[in-house]
């Protein structure tokens, strides 16, 4: 994903260095958090919702559309971005039958979707666009479709530090949990539940335990709303 029409880094091949500058305090990777979000939304959507097509809106490197791919066997994923050489990256080592990549600029015409994954978007958009943004994601749900917005929590003192360290995160504008809540609301997507993850690092895993017990406050590294596209009434 850009920021704001700027790239956030040149070459896909910079961007797990760029992005280990700052999460390596956590003791973790990349995929240890990609897997821990879809865990939980995969646990906590509603019961009986199967979605048969997934949209990551700013898909990156495209890892999280393939795993998506393999925790709904069933889906077709699509993964949009506005930084041509992630989605050239993603549609080499992750495109197939069901797993392709486009541009943001494309998604008016992809057709509409059952879920749409967003992990770390919103905090590059100026806040006077994020309406425009969520507007747009919301025309691509079909009506009673689902939003899981993953965000960094600024709450989190761990998240700053983490976003200090990292260079395509230091001038982002993260937005609090209440402030999420607010702007999907604002765009007439209705919020079902806000989940915290993240609150103990490696060193501390044997802690993680009790995360399941402190999701309901959102203190955790990051956080998550879960949201859908209301039916028509009549």
């Amino acid at each position: 994903m850009t920021s704001d029409g700027e790239p956030l880094f040149e070459r896909a091949s910079e961007y797990e260095a760029l992005l280990q500058q700052g999460i390596r305090l956590s003791g973790e990777n990349r995929v240890f958090f990609a897997r821990g979000r879809v865990a939980d939304l995969v646990g906590h959507l509603p019961a009986g919702v199967v979605p048969r097509r997934i949209l990551d809106f700013g898909c990156g490197l495209g890892d999280t559309c393939r795993h998506l791919a393999e925790v709904f066997p069933e889906a077709e994923v699509v993964g949009v971005d506005n930084a041509a050489a992630a989605l050239a990256w993603a549609r080499a080592h992750h495109g197939s039958a069901r797993i392709s990549f486009a541009d943001i600029d494309q998604l008016s015409g992809l057709g509409s979707f059952d879920l749409c994954y967003v992990n770390g978007v919103l905090h590059h958009v100026a806040p006077a666009r994020r309406p425009t943004v969520v507007s747009g994601i919301r025309a691509a749900l079909r009506p009673g479709g689902f939003l899981a917005l993953f965000e960094n929590n600024p709450w989190n003192p761990g998240a700053r530090m983490v976003m200090r360290r990292i260079p395509f995160d230091r001038d982002a504008i993260p937005l609090s949990p209440r402030e999420a809540r607010r702007l999907l609301e604002r765009c007439a997507l209705r919020c079902l539940s806000l989940r915290s993850l993240f609150y103990f690092p490696k060193p501390l895993a044997f802690l993680r335990p009790l995360e399941p017990l402190l999701a309901g406050m959102p203190l955790g590294a990051q956080y998550w709303l879960l949201a859908t596209n209301p039916a028509p009434v009549g």
